[in-house]
C-alpha cells in the first residue's frame, strides 16, 4: 500500500511540474460516470476470463471444484493482492507518463510505447528472459493486452476504465481460478488430458491471442472517445 502512496505523490509531482496539473487530469471524476464505467469493464472481462477458463476445462475434459480448505481470509488476501498489483501496474504503464506522453507526442506513438513497456515488463515478472519463445509469447499477449489498456486510457481520458479491465481479468483469473502466484484459492482444477493437435491450438491461440483481440474490440467498439475534463 504504501508503494501506491509513492506511486500516486510521484504521478502528481510529474504532473504538476510537467502539465501544471494535478491528480484529477487522470481522470477520477465524474464520481458516477466513472464508476458506471469501471462496473461495465470489469463485468466485461470477469466474464471473458471465466469464459476461456471453462473453453480450456472443455477441451482438456478438466473440471473445476470448490477449495475445501478455502477461508474469508485468504479470499480477501488474493483480492488485496491483486488490487495492488494491478493499481501499480496501472500508475505505471497508464497513469501520468501516458498522459504526458499523449500531450506531447500524440495518442498513437504513446500506447504503442506503453504496449512496448508493459510487454517487456513481463519478461521479468513472469520471469522468462533468455527464454525467446516464451518471451515472444509473453510479448505478444502483454503487449497486445497493453495496448488495450492504453487505448482504454486515451479514449476514456481516465485510468478508471483500464484498471476495471484489468482487475476485473486479473481477481477471476487469480482468486477464482486459482491461477495467480498465491496458489489454490477459491476454484480448482482436476483431471484432464494433455491437449495436442486442434485443440492444443484453440488453447494457445484463446489465451495468447483471441483474449486481447476481444479486449481491443470492445475498446474500438464500446467505450466513446471523450474530451478531457480537466483543462
Amino acid at each position: 500500500m504504501i508503494g501506491i502512496l509513492i506511486l500516486i505523490a510521484i504521478s502528481w509531482l510529474l504532473l504538476f511540474f510537467i502539465e501544471k496539473k494535478n491528480i484529477l487530469a487522470l481522470g477520477f471524476l465524474p464520481v458516477i460516470k466513472r464508476l458506471k464505467q469501471f462496473l461495465i469493464g470489469f463485468l466485461f472481462t470477469s466474464i471473458l476470463c471465466a469464459v476461456i477458463q471453462y473453453l480450456e476445462a472443455y477441451l482438456k475434459s478438466s473440471f473445476w471444484f470448490l477449495n475445501n480448505n478455502i477461508s474469508y481470509e485468504i479470499i480477501l488476501k488474493s483480492i488485496w493482492w491483486d488490487i495492488k498489483s494491478v493499481w501499480t501496474e496501472e500508475l505505471i504503464f497508464r497513469g501520468a507518463l501516458l498522459y504526458i506522453l499523449i500531450k506531447k507526442i500524440g495518442s498513437r506513438k504513446s500506447i504503442l510505447i506503453s504496449a512496448i513497456a508493459f510487454g517487456v515488463y513481463h519478461w521479468f515478472s513472469y520471469g522468462v528472459l533468455g527464454n525467446i519463445i516464451a518471451m515472444i509469447m509473453v510479448f505478444i499477449a502483454t503487449g497486445l493486452m497493453g495496448y488495450a489498456w492504453a487505448w482504454a486510457f486515451s479514449k476514456s481520458k481516465s485510468i478508471i476504465l483500464p484498471l476495471a479491465i484489468h482487475l476485473g481479468w486479473n481477481i477471476v483469473y487469480n482468486t477464482i481460478f486459482s491461477k495467480g502466484p498465491l496458489g489454490k484459492i477459491i476454484l480448482i482444477s482436476e483431471g484432464g488430458n494433455k491437449l495436442i493437435g486442434l485443440p492444443s491450438l484453440l488453447n494457445f491461440l484463446s489465451s495468447l491471442v483471441i483474449v486481447p483481440v476481444l479486449v481491443l474490440i470492445y475498446v474500438k467498439y464500446f467505450v466513446k472517445t471523450e474530451a478531457e475534463l480537466y483543462k
